[in-house]
This record gives structure tokens, C-alpha cells and sequence, in this order.
């Protein structure tokens, strides 16, 4: 969405101009190179729903962005997530790897047993269809990572 204003942009305006701009850096064919920017684009997307919101990144063979896609919608506290629907969206997307993610509206990043749970699952029917989980983020306050913690 492009803006011709008479004056300054209002604070909503700027936001999705960020938006924008965020969303082209990351297009098709872009990596992230480290975790901390693979986190900052998360913590950007999902950093200030106000409730659970679970997302998958798809990736190529090659680690570069096919697609950002916000799967899962939930409440305050959680979100139904369901296997079968992520393995047929990494089909769809001809994904060989994905990151996962998803925001805790507490603020709080560390994960429950049930996202840990969930993530083993998720792992495992995924590796069915050949397709590697890199990472799972949690987005809160702070930003925890599976990959990082050694839980994948």
C-alpha cells in the first residue's frame, strides 16, 4: 500500500510502511543469515498479537524463503495446531525445510510441555515427507529458540 499524504504519516501508516518494507527484504529467494535476524523478522510478525498465532516460514532445499504464513489462529492462551495440515501446506509450498513459530501473548518465551510436545509431533510428520524442521520460535518479551537450546 503506497501513501500520498499532505502531512506526516500517522504512527498506524509508518507501522505498515515498516511492514512493507520487512516483508520485501524477505520475499522469495532471501535467507536469513543467522538466528538473531531469523528472530528479529519473528518477533516483528507475531511480536505484538494479542493472541496465539502459529506460523511456518517455508523454505527451499537451498534455505531460502518460498513463503511466511500465519496457520493458526488460538486465544489468549492457546492455538489448536494440527500436523496433517502443516505437512500438506509444506507440499503445497514444494518446501524441503521449514521453520516453525509461534507467539506467547504472556510475554513469557519459554515453552510449555504442550510446545514441546507439538514440536516433536510436527517433527515427525514432517520428516515423513522429507522435510526438515529447522527451527521452532517462541515470540514473547525475548525470543526462545529450539534449534539454539539444543531441543530439536
Amino acid at each position: 500500500m503506497k501513501y500520498v499524504t499532505s502531512g506526516p504519516m500517522t504512527a498506524s501508516q509508518v507501522l505498515e510502511k515498516a511492514t512493507e518494507i520487512i516483508d520485501e527484504k524477505y520475499c522469495r529467494g532471501a535467507k536469513f543469515s543467522c538466528p538473531e535476524e531469523t528472530k528479529s523478522y519473528l518477533r516483528h510478525k507475531l511480536g505484538l498479537a494479542e493472541r496465539e498465532i502459529f506460523a511456518v516460514i517455508y523454505l527451499d532445499n537451498q534455505n531460502q524463503i518460498i513463503q511466511y504464513e500465519e496457520v493458526f489462529f488460538g486465544t489468549l492462551y492457546a492455538a489448536s495446531i494440527y500436523p496433517r495440515e502443516v505437512v500438506k501446506q509444506a507440499l503445497a509450498h514444494n518446501a524441503g525445510a521449514v521453520i516453525l513459530a509461534h507467539n506467547h501473548p504472556s510475554g513469557l518465551s519459554a515453552p510449555s510441555e504442550s510446545d514441546k510436545r507439538i514440536t516433536k509431533r510436527l517433527i515427525d510428520a514432517l520428516k515423513l515427507v522429507d522435510v526438515r524442521v529447522l527451527d521452532h520460535i517462541i515470540v514473547g518479551d525475548t525470543c526462545y529458540s529450539f534449534a539454539e537450546e539444543g531441543e530439536l
